[in-house]
């Protein structure tokens, strides 16, 4: 008889990608689950007012698999010590969970955080909520299987090895707002749909908001439903380094001029270039396109 396993570790496209092709697991489902509010949408979690985490519904047959062995994976693939992120990703829908569907799985679960705890493998306390599972609702349908449909993609977490580093101006601090110069140059990540340009359908250039190279234009420009900024070409030079900060590997980008980070880029975009450049709204400065002359 099959049975099923929920867990949260982080932006559920690479958890599920990490239990996905694992033998004995028959299916994995992404969803919302351990809060209050019915039937949420993607941006009603990523607000961080429904109490749900991004989680993974794991459909696994215990003959081939068991349930020790996932939440050994489980421990693997993400930090247990770190209290509602994971990475740059922020917020409780990004914390550290198992919501078990049984009274064995609860207590499996709780001895195995209890030796994970004590092993010495973390220098920290293991903060891991584990509980007993309620209603788990299924996200979206663009959220299902990511990896496997759209390639490399996944959340934009900043690079902890960046290229270039921007110059260490004593005013910099003092001219960006906090969001920019804690994304341009602490390469951290605003929420999804909360950036200013997210949105932004005018036409103009996109400029790096620290030094104010012309980096995309909004001919470039795509609603890719992730929740940033996204662009299949770019129109200035953007630097690329390899980031391994998380247990999968992605590609920062910076502008190329001052090293300001501006997001990760994708292989799952639309064509001709089949590119996504998932950039922060703070990194950017929006100047809109002057009207023509009538003369």
């Amino acid at each position: 008889m099959l049975e099923v396993a929920i867990f949260a570790a982080g932006c559920f496209w690479g958890v599920e990608s990490a239990f996905l092709n694992v033998p004995g697991v028959t299916s994995t489902e992404a969803g919302y689950t351990g809060g209050t509010t019915p039937d949420p949408s993607y941006e009603q979690v990523c607000g961080g007012r429904t109490g749900h985490a991004e989680a993974v519904r794991v459909t696994f047959d215990p003959t081939k698999v068991t349930y020790d062995q996932l939440l050994e994976l489980f421990w693997q693939i993400h930090d247990p010590t770190s209290l509602n992120r994971q990475g740059w990703d922020v917020g409780k829908q990004y914390r550290s969970a198992v919501f078990c569907t049984s009274k064995e799985q609860f207590e499996k679960a709780k001895r195995s955080k209890e030796t994970l705890d004590k092993s010495g493998r973390f220098k920290l306390p293991v903060v891991t909520e584990v509980k007993l599972a309620g209603p788990f609702y299924r996200a979206e349908e663009y959220h299902q299987k990511y990896h496997l449909k759209q390639g490399k993609g996944g959340c934009a977490i900043p690079s902890a090895s960046p290229g270039k580093k921007a110059k260490n101006d004593p005013e910099l601090k003092k001219r960006l707002s906090d969001i920019s110069y804690r994304v341009t140059q602490l390469r951290e990540t605003e929420r999804p749909f909360t950036g200013k340009y997210y949105n932004n359908k005018e036409k103009g250039i996109y400029h790096c908001v620290v030094c104010g190279e012309p980096l995309f234009s909004s001919d470039g420009k795509y609603d890719s439903g992730s929740g940033w900024p996204s662009f299949y070409v770019a129109k200035g030079q953007i630097g690329t380094e390899k980031d391994e900060t998380i247990w999968m590997t992605r590609t920062e980008i910076h502008c190329a001029k001052c090293g300001a980070h501006l997001g990760h880029l994708f292989d799952d975009g639309p064509e001709p270039t089949g590119l996504r450049y998932c950039v922060n709204s703070a990194s950017l400065d929006f100047k809109e396109e002057e009207p023509a002359s009538k003369n």
